[in-house]
């Protein structure tokens, strides 16, 4: 573990007092809140660095310089408006909030924690102005925020960042069109144009070519600067203020990772033999004391030559979620969707692997080395590649589409309902499937993707709880299951190892039992709620009530033959999902049983995640919606809490993308 410091508020206030040229002053700031945006990160555990420093210098000089957002208050009604659309560049944003004194230096060091700072922007996070994360929504949201200020006759001005990768999503044209008919003035939309995407560059996936003269084909005011040059900024938005009746764009061409030199672009691609690294995730130690050590540097030279002395920090202590309580070897079910696709794709020459700009996440980034030709890179546009599978599968392919479950389930969902009318066979891996890891927030928790999915005709959706039943799963899915299938995968390490039984055979409909107990039984699935389900169960059998565990892989098929036996001796059933209490697990087994008319009169109990997802660390989020081990043990229990329940948030890490 390593000390972080941070510079306080106190230095910022000096600085903006401070008698210096006002592109000097913009400068030091900066390059101040990348030293933060560092230290917060590190001391989270995870977030976004990469984009965060490429947004930095526009972001500095929209809030310090441009906006009158700071000057009116945050309550007038003709104030300016900012917000990122891409969303993943939101520690930057929170260290200029911080800087700016919106956010208080307990807020800002609470980033990825319950209660704190989103992973990705939230509206209840104070000097946030829209939910994003979900990308290509910004441009429509600002002007739906440019048509009120019209409607109700006040003034300000909206700011819009958007990413270029963000530019694949196919909702941002439809806005440009409509911005452009519309003339909204007030709205000016600025492109971060680091080239670089999630870890590859933008052109090897989709060239965006002119977009100068793209955006201009539009109807939008256009002009370009370096984003990284206070001066350039300044011209190119005197540009752009300059014109009238259209809506406004900037393209800002800017460095990705912008300020550490081994994190910039094309440094760090040359690294990483072509892979960009620090898109996302917390540096390893000797990473972060390089880069802190850099910027440090830099903010005393600019801090010096300013006059203003020396340049106070203070110690913020270490990374606040020690990475700990997991196996010593880390059990990823990823890892073994990645291996077992390789096999299915030596023997099946009909697969064809989709991906939407997560090959690296999603561990299909070693079949795309192994079989280039069947390996199709879509970049951000989860619709687009949905459709594109249905087109090979109707020609006889067989399509494994990858993305994050919460893009992929509810944003291509018409696509995959025509796709399923068609009867053409198409699996699905929606990776990063439920409420854990939660420090990204809520637009990364899929937590509706059963339901979803649930409702097609001829669909099977499996989560696995290890890597062996990983193998199995996929090879059901690819080998023998007809229609629709649809693999759910949790994205981070296991925390603990799930042993199958001796001899498990996997059977459609049929799950497996884990623990003996009489008193109650508990049917859960997947990596992370088996093992809340295992360890109420070892909570309960300390206390002489024996909680049998059932893991039933099977999403949405249950052969109500082997229910209705299994539930005999039970005069409770728990079902744990780890989704929505609507369209789960619980939903599944309550009908089997109501329509065989086998309940009787024993009692059913649903856990799953009630409301909107928490953002924190996997053991707080858990115990927040009471869905860790020793919340089960006295819900199943009708007690209150105990000395010998309690919750331990050191048993899961934060280790996830995103």
């Amino acid at each position: 573990m390593v000390s972080i410091r941070l510079i306080p508020q106190s230095e910022f206030i000096r600085v903006r007092a401070a008698k210096l040229d006002a592109h000097d002053r913009l400068r030091l700031l900066a390059e101040m809140c990348r030293f933060n945006t560092l230290s917060a990160v590190k001391r989270a555990g995870s977030g976004h660095l990469g984009s965060s420093f490429s947004a930095m210098d526009f972001v500095v000089w929209l809030y310090f310089k441009e906006m009158n957002t700071l000057s009116v208050g945050v309550e007038s009604p003709d104030r300016d408006v900012y917000f990122s659309s891409k969303g993943h560049d939101v520690p930057g944003l929170y260290s200029v909030l911080f800087a700016a004194e919106v956010l208080t230096q307990e807020k800002f060091l609470m980033l990825r924690r319950l209660g704190g700072l989103d992973g990705h922007p939230d509206v209840g996070v104070t000097g946030i102005e829209a939910n994003s994360g979900s990308l290509g929504m910004g441009i429509s949201k600002g002007k739906g925020l440019a048509w009120a200020r019209r409607l109700s006759k006040r003034g300000g001005r909206i700011f819009v960042c958007i990413g270029d990768g963000e530019l694949q999503e196919g909702q941002n044209y439809e806005a440009l069109m409509t911005s452009a008919v519309q003339g909204i003035e007030s709205l000016t939309v600025i492109v971060d144009h680091n080239k670089v995407q999630t870890d590859l560059l933008v052109s090897q996936i989709t060239d965006l070519r002119d977009l100068e003269a793209k955006f201009s084909d539009f109807g939008w005011a256009v002009a370009r600067c370096d984003g990284h040059s206070f001066a350039d900024i300044e011209r190119a938005m005197g540009q752009l203020k300059a014109t009238r009746g259209q809506p406004r764009i900037l393209i800002a061409d800017t460095i990705k990772g912008r300020g550490v030199s081994f994190m910039e672009h094309p440094q760090s691609l040359k690294d990483g033999g072509g892979v960009y690294r620090w898109h996302a995730g917390a540096p390893d130690d000797e990473s972060f004391h390089r880069g802190s050590d850099e910027l440090y540097a830099r903010v005393e030279a600019l801090w010096t030559a300013a006059g203003l002395g020396g340049v106070a920090t203070i110690d913020v202590g270490e990374q606040a979620v020690a990475l700990v309580g997991s196996p010593q070897k880390k059990e990823y079910v990823a890892d073994a969707f990645g291996e077992a696709l390789l096999e299915a794709g030596a023997r099946r020459k009909d697969l064809v692997v989709l991906d939407g700009d997560l090959a690296t996440d999603c561990r299909v980034r070693t079949f795309q080395e192994r079989f280039p030709d069947r390996f199709i890179e879509n970049g951000i546009a989860e619709q687009d590649m949905v459709s594109t599978a249905a087109g090979l599968a109707r020609s006889g392919f067989l399509p494994v589409v990858n993305s994050f479950a919460s893009f992929l389930a509810s944003r291509a969902n018409e696509q995959i309902y025509n796709a399923a009318t068609e009867r053409s066979k198409i699996i699905y891996a929606c990776h990063f499937g439920g409420l854990i890891p939660a420090g990204p927030g809520k637009s990364h928790q899929s937590l509706r993707d059963i339901s979803l999915f649930g409702a097609l005709p001829e669909c099977t959706i499996i989560q696995p709880a290890n890597p062996k039943e990983t193998k199995l799963a996929l090879d059901y899915l690819i080998d023998e299951a007809k229609g629709v299938g649809v693999l759910r995968l949790a994205i981070g390490p296991s925390p603990r190892s799930i042993a199958l039984p001796a001899g498990y055979r996997f059977s459609m409909g049929r799950g497996a039992r884990l623990t003996e107990g009489r008193d109650a039984l508990l049917f859960a699935y997947g990596p992370v709620m088996l093992h809340e389900a295992l360890s109420a169960s070892e909570l309960l059998a300390a206390r002489r009530f024996g909680l049998s565990v059932v893991n039933h892989p099977w999403l949405n098929r249950v052969d109500a033959d082997w229910l209705q036996d299994l539930i005999e001796p039970y005069p409770v059933v728990c079902v744990l999902d780890d989704h929505a209490p609507v369209g789960g697990l619980a939903d599944r087994l309550l009908d089997t049983l109501v329509t065989a008319a086998a309940l009787g009169n024993r009692k059913f109990v649903r856990f799953a995640v009630d409301g909107f997802p928490a953002c924190g660390a996997p053991g707080e989020v858990l115990r927040y919606h009471r869905l860790d081990g020793a919340s089960l043990a006295e819900a199943i229990l009708g007690e209150g809490p105990t000395a010998d329940t309690t919750v331990d948030e050191r048993s899961y890490t934060l280790e996830a993308p995103q």
